[in-house]
């Protein structure tokens, strides 16, 4: 540890957290003015745009960080790079919203001061906030729905905000209330504003491509869709399956669309990496963006062993986070996980001779990022907890899921990711919403919700179910080509920042470890960039550590 890092570990706790930030600010400003100094003068390149306003206020997250060393990479090759930043130019941004008090302006210049330290000696387009007149007057008086439905000057403005709406409101189901209509009020205004302002950036410097964080947040959602309009190539990205690392495509990140070659097989080597993976995992040995879920795991005791056998068969039921960016992608059969929820109940209630087993997803009350539409409420209002045969698993709860899918019958899922590994397991998997997975023969996926309610009584009534052997090879291709072909890995550049969770500081590193030919991760994503090649990792990075 660095001599000043080690003084400043001796000081109280807000120090050393200013502290902290100031030096890892410091680091950022020397490696920008070396990476300045190194960047070819002539550009061999059009422009390529970065934007990312909804991943952090003040401090570096993990999309914070992919999205600068891209730009780093990307600079040193000789393409031109403008990161489009915001002046108060979101009132209020997604990050900054006072959910409870949504009128509370966002706390600007704190994250002003920290875009001064990130895009140092970089090419900055700022944007400022400017308010329409117009379309204030048209949204004053209108309720919720039509909100949620309006379009001015042919752009789907409440579709684009309606994500971050949900996200931050951390619900699905939104109140038609002041506070609610006011934020949903706020953030089109701001969309509307930020998208005329990068409207004429995209006019003046004709970029190549733009790169944007998820596209699902309504700062990114709008530039994303006022790019496409003009037939510009937007690459979206995401935190990757593996810690540190990221995920870029031309698609919706937070749908992780991914290619498969028809002849990419395990090989050996291949097997036994995933197996390295998988024995971990299935122990509760895995972060998320940074986030560990599991700080333990329990087996099932002889209580449980006891509640299991006095049932005829046990079907697990994983939920997911009713706000999840992911959700959107999935309410494909249902209107989403609740109206699933409510027709489940129904099947449970016909067959008391089967133990449900409901599983709260472990994220759903993550400090700081606690769902207001839990499924523990959802139990309550429906009186679940009557039933003899249904049990309720808490997100607090740290019960192995494995262990429930290996005494189950079957599986019931909406898009959760333990549906792929029960299927990796031998267990059938009935998936009810679009996951991940679902792009590949991994799990039974019904194509409407009648035809999912009727396969679910058909397991139910069966002595058997066969899983087509395609499932468990296809499950466990593609697990293996997200983990180690699509997830790119950052490790070399960042570690934890030991301030807050999820956020991450610059290793010490040379600024020619940022060149292409030095990285095989910056080397993918400036090709992909460019040159328009698959983000993907080349076999020749096999040999990359598990950790990464």
């Amino acid at each position: 540890m660095p001599a000043v890092l080690q003084r400043v570990n001796r000081l109280p706790r807000a120090l050393r957290t200013r502290a902290r930030r100031w030096h890892y600010n410091l680091q950022l400003r020397l490696l920008a003015r070396r990476v300045a100094a190194q960047a070819p003068a002539e550009a061999r390149t059009p422009p390529v745009i970065l934007f990312n306003a909804s991943t952090r206020l003040v401090g570096m997250s993990l999309n914070a960080a992919f999205s600068l060393l891209t730009g780093w990479a990307l600079r040193l090759s000789g393409t031109p790079v403008v990161h489009f930043v915001c002046q108060g130019g979101l009132q209020p941004c997604v990050l900054g919203t006072q959910r409870d008090d949504p009128a509370q302006p966002p706390p600007c210049a704190a994250c002003q001061a920290q875009s001064r330290a990130t895009y140092a000696h970089a090419d900055v387009a700022t944007f400022v906030y400017q308010e329409d007149a117009e379309l204030q007057q048209a949204i004053r008086d209108l309720p919720l729905p039509a909100l949620m439905n309006f379009t001015y000057h042919e752009m789907p403005l409440g579709a684009l905000v309606l994500p971050a709406i949900r996200w931050i409101l951390r619900r699905h189901t939104l109140e038609d209330d002041a506070p609610t209509r006011l934020l949903y009020r706020r953030y089109m205004l701001s969309a509307w504003s930020l998208g005329q302002q990068f409207a004429a950036l995209l006019e003046r410097v004709h970029p190549m491509a733009v790169v944007v964080f998820n596209g699902q947040f309504y700062p990114e959602a709008t530039a994303r869709w006022i790019a496409r309009q003009r037939g510009i190539r937007v690459i979206t990205h995401e935190v990757g399956l593996r810690p540190f690392s990221a995920f870029f495509t031309e698609g919706e990140a937070t749908a992780y669309p991914i290619h498969i070659p028809e002849d990419f097989t395990l090989t050996p080597e291949r097997e036994h990496r995933l197996e390295a993976y998988l024995s971990q995992r299935f122990q509760g040995q895995f972060t998320m963006a940074g986030i560990r879920f599991w700080p333990e795991m329990r087996d099932l005791d002889a209580t449980w062993q006891e509640r299991l056998s006095a049932f005829q068969q046990v079907v697990p039921v994983f939920t997911n986070v009713i706000f999840d960016t992911s959700q959107p992608h999935a309410n494909t059969l249902f209107p989403d996980m609740f109206a699933w929820l409510d027709a489940v109940l129904e099947v449970m209630r016909a067959h008391p001779e089967t133990l449900f087993i409901i599983r709260a997803h472990p994220d759903e009350l993550r400090p700081g990022k606690e769902s207001r539409e839990t499924v523990e409420a959802w139990v309550e209002r429906r009186g679940v907890r009557t039933l003899p045969n249904v049990v309720f698993v808490g997100p607090r709860e740290y019960l192995s899921s494995y262990a429930l899918i290996q005494r189950s019958k079957f599986v019931m899922v909406y898009n959760s990711s333990i549906g792929l590994e029960a299927s990796i397991m031998g267990v059938p998997v009935l998936c009810a919403g679009r996951a991940r997975y679902t792009q590949y023969p991994t799990v039974f996926f019904p194509p409407t919700a009648e035809a999912y309610l009727h396969q679910v009584e058909d397991f139910l009534r069966a002595e058997h179910i066969e899983v087509p052997p395609e499932f468990i090879r296809e499950a466990r291709r593609f697990l293996y080509y997200q983990l180690f072909v699509t997830s790119l890995p950052f490790d070399a550049y960042l570690e934890e920042d030991s301030i807050w969770p999820g956020f991450v500081r610059l290793k010490p590193f040379a600024w020619s470890a940022l060149l292409p030919e030095n990285s095989p991760t910056l080397k993918v994503i400036v090709e992909g960039v460019r040159d328009r090649k698959p983000f993907i990792l080349e076999e020749m990075s096999a040999s990359l550590s598990l950790s990464g």
